[in-house]
């Protein structure tokens, strides 16, 4: 198993995967061109371990692993048996990484990439041992989910996607396996399919996003959290699926760009919480608040799932 990981990227996923590999005994080396965005990481990396004893998640009897951060890219993966990238999603940005990497690396290593739906069989085409490349998706935030898809390419050894997904099940987490290389995998696309709805619905006036909010959480999200989409149809009965959906289908959106909501406000420079404002208006006491009060609750509801009280 693997011993010794760097994870290159300490963008908005890399501090809650360092604090979650280092609790699984892990030694970690994080890794990122920018200054600010280590220190940055070393806050955010602390705030993820309280979180992590929070749900109870104990290190091994050896111990938890290591953590260092670094900007020298040769010292982060120096030594290190598997990588995981999670460098912006921009396939330039990527391909530039794999290409430093593979000068950096033997040939055993396994570079993994945390993409969000970039299909693998394009990101193994930068690397000279495309068999070692494999996707390993984790779900923001990644500390608290223990949901991570995996997806090999059309190079991908088979032995590199079962030690991945062993490698996923030592930590006490749960691999997905991907079949096909699809865009998006699985996750984003029922994710992003529900998303194109909801602004759809919202911008035609059909409902308020407060209501809308309330309306997926409450409902849906209530639900699916405890009877999976596939469940879902066996306990609603297929019979009410096929006649509800003959109809329905018709006239849910089915646009292929993106809709004007989202880019004017892009326009306008209104991204979310990042710049303050979006769909809804954000202080920096409101941030705060929000973040703490989404881990409580995830924390509370993977408890109550895992069977705990």
């Amino acid at each position: 198993m693997f011993k010794q990981i760097a994870v290159i990227g300490l963008g908005t996923m890399g501090p809650g995967m360092v604090a979650r590999l280092a609790r699984g005994g892990v030694d970690v080396v994080a890794y990122d061109v920018a200054p600010p965005a280590i220190e940055r990481a070393r806050s955010a990396f602390a705030i993820a371990e309280t979180v992590l004893d929070s749900l109870g998640i104990a290190a091994p009897s050896g111990g938890p692993g290591t953590v260092r951060f670094t900007a020298d890219l040769a010292d982060a993966v120096s030594g290190a048996d598997l990588v995981i990238e999670n460098v912006p999603e921009n396939i330039d940005i990527k391909a530039e990484v794999y290409r430093e990497i593979d000068a950096l690396v033997g040939a055993d290593t396994i570079v993994a990439s945390d993409t969000s739906g970039i299909p693998i069989t394009q990101l193994q085409a930068h690397l000279s041992n495309p068999a070692r490349m494999v996707g390993m998706h984790w779900s923001n935030p990644p500390h608290i989910i223990p949901m991570i898809e995996v997806i090999g390419g059309e190079q991908t050894a088979v032995d590199t996607v079962k030690a991945i997904g062993d490698f996923i099940r030592s930590l006490g987490l749960l691999p997905v396996f991907v079949k096909k290389d699809v865009r998006g995998f699985v996750e984003n696309r029922v994710l992003y399919a529900l998303l194109r709805e909801v602004v759809d619905l919202v911008e035609r006036g059909v409902i308020d996003p407060e209501d809308i909010d309330t309306c997926v959480s409450w409902g849906i999200g209530y639900k699916l959290a405890v009877v999976g989409p596939m469940a879902l149809l066996d306990m609603a009965g297929l019979d009410i699926y096929n006649s509800v959906a003959s109809h329905l289908n018709a006239e849910l959106c089915d646009r292929k760009d993106v809709a004007p909501l989202v880019g004017n406000k892009m326009d306008q420079g209104t991204l979310g919480i990042k710049s303050g404002s979006g769909i809804y208006s954000y202080t920096p006491d409101r941030i705060a608040h929000l973040q703490k009060d989404r881990a409580r609750k995830l924390v509370a509801i993977r408890r109550i799932l895992e069977g705990g009280e």
